[in-house]
């Protein structure tokens, strides 16, 4: 457990009681803090009391006396579409609104890091996808080597369960938009940018106020090194921000779609094979296109990110090369289940919005696609162009007549079969909607 000795003697509000809110509550407690406790479900408030955390209700006055923080898990609204109530009292009473990735910054760092041979490092992973196959990449090659590694924040351990870093400790933090935006400290060595695209619009107010939340990963402290994407405008903005000069290797830029420059520190895949490049020079490469865990190129781009964190903390690149080779990939993303009759089954769940899923099935061949959910904002319209390797597609949930009807009317599937959920009893049944095709199929339950 990470101690926050910030609030020894002060009372302190957390709202959420969840897995962050419940280590936030122990590491205040641990730090001398008077904590309260409260979250919308009983149920939480049971736990948190069974744990014995004392509650206070925000709606009670008493609650405010002699407050000096409160503490905001990230699933909480503080500020789009609209302030949780307990934080919009915390603006006007005046009181310091934080978050548990705010509170790990300025708790890490301990006075006898000063007698540390090689003092802790933090590298933090954010962006719109990849960020846990990144965080669990840099992770899994950073032990291949031998170098001690915890891995928190949304993958992993809450950041204030984590422990103590020991001397040339490394710990690799998954983060959010959401916990980005709230953080009143953000001061992580290593700072990785995968790419952005459109992803909870509501809670920041358009895609303006979502890169400027994970923008602030960059500028709020400034760390020592800054890895980008650049395959999307908003990427090459900020690697353009950071850097001083075209030669400033600060900034290294990662890209699987682009060729590297002729200055500076670049980390590009193309065609499956990874290069690293400084001042116009490539100083290593290597073959990806053998490594089950990483198929694809957005999962190329990952391992350009990973390879940038590590050749940051000091590996050789036959190191990393070596435990690339060894990766066996994150549950739920492009994960290959089972393998049988010339059929390859993969589950890539954690594809939540159409980008996500656009790079999946741009990695495999004569795909048949399981998809729907809830849908997001623009649905699978921004699809189109990539779905020339499906076949037939199988749609659920509750999105899937508005996907279907997407589909149709945009032609993004021509040639291929569209399938509801449901047994339809005869082609001619309303939940079968198809598109020519010669294998008449109905979509089993």
């Amino acid at each position: 457990m990470i101690v926050v000795d910030a609030f020894a003697g002060r009372r302190v509000l957390i709202l959420g009681l969840g897995r962050s809110g419940l280590a936030t509550a122990r590491a205040l407690i641990a730090g001398g803090a008077e904590v309260l406790g409260w979250d919308d479900g009983a149920e939480a408030r049971a736990t948190a009391e069974a744990q014995g955390i004392t509650l206070g209700d925000p709606a009670r006055d008493r609650t405010w006396q002699g407050l000096a923080a409160l503490i905001v898990s990230p699933g909480i609204p503080h500020l789009y579409p609209a302030p949780h109530p307990a934080v919009a009292r915390a603006f006007d009473e005046g009181v310091a609104v934080d978050n548990d990735v705010g509170l790990f910054f300025r708790a890490f760092g301990r006075s006898d890091w000063a007698d540390l041979e090689t003092p802790p490092r933090v590298v933090a992973v954010t962006g719109s996808n990849g960020k846990s196959t990144t965080t669990a990449l840099i992770g899994h090659i950073l032990t291949a080597a031998g170098r001690a590694v915890q891995m928190g924040g949304n993958i992993g351990r809450g950041v204030l369960d984590l422990d103590p870093a020991p001397d040339g400790g490394i710990v690799v933090l998954e983060l959010s938009s959401y916990q980005i935006e709230l953080a009143r400290a953000l001061t992580p060595d290593v700072a990785v940018f995968t790419n952005l695209s459109p992803d909870h619009l509501d809670r920041h107010g358009g895609m303006g106020g979502y890169f400027a939340a994970k923008r602030r990963l960059f500028t709020e402290g400034g760390p020592d090194r800054a890895i980008v994407g650049i395959d999307e405008a908003e990427g090459r903005f900020l690697a353009d921000r950071l850097a001083e000069g075209p030669g400033d290797d600060r900034v290294i830029r990662i890209s699987a779609a682009r060729k590297a420059g002729a200055q500076g520190w670049w980390v590009v895949a193309r065609k499956g094979f990874l290069t690293e490049w400084r001042g116009g020079r490539q100083v290593a490469s290597v073959d990806l296109r053998p490594m089950a865990g990483l198929p694809g190129a957005h999962n190329h781009q990952n391992a350009c990110a990973a390879w940038a964190s590590a050749r940051t903390l000091g590996l050789a690149p036959r190191q990393i090369e070596g435990a690339l080779a060894t990766f066996a990939g994150l549950p739920h993303r492009a994960q290959t289940v089972a393998e049988g009759g010339g059929v390859r089954w993969v589950n890539d769940s954690k594809a939540t919005n159409a980008d996500a899923a656009a790079h999946a099935l741009a990695a495999f061949a004569a795909i048949r696609w399981i998809a729907g959910g809830i849908a997001k904002e623009g649905g699978i319209a921004p699809l189109a162009g990539r779905l020339g390797a499906v076949r037939k597609a199988y749609l659920i949930g509750e999105a899937a007549a508005a996907f279907a009807a997407q589909l149709r009317a945009r032609g993004l599937i021509a040639g291929a079969a569209l399938f509801l959920q449901g047994r339809a009893r005869s082609v001619g049944d309303p939940r079968l909607l198809r598109l020519p095709d010669p294998e008449p199929e109905l979509c089993r339950d």
